[in-house]
């Protein structure tokens, strides 16, 4: 293990600063943490909440102030905890983790789904000044669960890029699941590369268009991870242990994971079950 890992591995404590409400199931936590500012897009933290749990969140944003923000979905005992957190409240630290996104330049499309939008919203805060054309389409259930739509539209609100939405219900945009408007984009223009980033199911729709179309495409997956360093083994996926050797795939990585990859995971025990 590099000595810069086992710095990154290190946990520090640190203070809420400012909690934001996103979604009514998603809010922002905002805190100071130098080793993370220097994460890239796509890498994760552990966030440990004192006499709870730690769990992995995809960072959202850094800033040269030391200044890291975090979206958190409530979901569990840990979640519900930071959903709770106020301003003061200690928190600790472990990251920044994993691999990044290739910043491509040219063309790209992104794909978001749900709270799989944090690390993509970081991600084209960096490859604004790169792309040529940009698409990016973000889904949801319903409008009020379409996250960071204002920052995304600062971003992608430029003559050469395109922000679209999809909401299972229609309350915005297009109405049905965010694959679809990707299938119709696929069949007009092509692509340098495509991001992703959602439930599993969706990347593994994305993945099947992005072979079709033949674009090569980074996605970032979700597994249960305990230890972040690859040593538990309770993130793994095929040969690939999400925490070091990912979160962020490559699609001929995704090609030797067909018999997992969008159709099941492992639970606490390590036992394979259905994905949701």
């Amino acid at each position: 293990m590099s000595v810069c890992h086992i710095a990154n591995n290190r946990l520090r404590t640190t203070r809420v600063l400012t909690v934001s409400i996103e979604s009514p199931t998603v809010k922002t936590l905002t805190f100071k943490d130098t080793q993370c500012t220097r994460a890239q897009p796509g890498q994760f933290l552990m966030l440990w909440v004192p006499g709870v749990d730690e769990i992995p969140l995809s960072i959202l944003d850094v800033g040269e102030d030391g200044l890291v923000s975090v979206a958190v979905k409530k979901v569990g005992e840990a979640t519900q905890a930071l959903h709770g957190a106020e301003e003061g409240d200690v928190l600790g630290v472990r990251g920044p983790f994993g691999n990044s996104f290739a910043l491509v330049k040219g063309r790209v499309l992104i794909v978001a789904g749900g709270t799989g939008t944090a690390p993509l919203l970081f991600l084209a805060k960096e490859l604004a000044p790169r792309i040529t054309k940009g698409v990016f389409v973000l889904g949801a259930k319903t409008e009020s669960e379409l996250l960071f739509l204002n920052q995304l539209q600062q971003v992608f609100g430029k003559s050469q890029t395109q922000l679209m939405t999809s909401t299972e219900d229609g309350s915005c945009g297009v109405r049905g699941l965010c694959t679809e408007p990707v299938e119709r984009v696929l069949a007009e223009e092509r692509f340098n590369i495509i991001y992703a980033c959602g439930p599993e199911k969706m990347i593994r729709r994305v993945f099947e268009l992005a072979e079709e179309h033949r674009t090569n495409l980074e996605a970032s997956l979700e597994r249960l991870m305990r230890c972040a360093i690859g040593l538990c083994g309770s993130c793994t996926i095929g040969k690939y242990r999400v925490c070091t050797d990912g979160p962020v795939f490559t699609s001929k990585q995704l090609r030797e994971l067909r018999t997992e990859f969008g159709n099941s995971k492992r639970d606490l025990t390590g036992r394979r079950i259905p994905l949701d």
